[in-house]
């Protein structure tokens, strides 16, 4: 079980062409692994400020935010939260 909405999964899962559709995404894994590039990197961030009515701050733009579902999903929801 993870710990973000539908939402967040189905909108980070359009940005993983190697996640097959019937295979869960597991916080762990590393995006770059399920085909996460830096140009689409780049859509996922603009799509998850939209969706979510957030502004990421250039010190969260790393690769270690960007490196799994789970840190993402961290960072998102302090942004959310008005903690990150």
């Amino acid at each position: 079980m993870t710990g973000w909405p539908a939402e967040f999964e189905a909108l980070v899962r359009q940005y993983l062409p190697l996640l097959p559709a019937d295979d869960p995404l597991l916080g762990d894994r590393r995006l770059i692994d399920l085909g996460l590039d830096s140009m689409s990197t780049v859509g996922l961030l603009v799509d998850l400020e939209q969706e979510f009515e957030v502004e990421f701050p250039d010190e969260a733009l790393t690769a270690e935010t960007f490196g799994t579902a789970e840190s993402l999903w961290v960072v998102l929801a302090g942004l959310r939260d008005g903690s990150g």
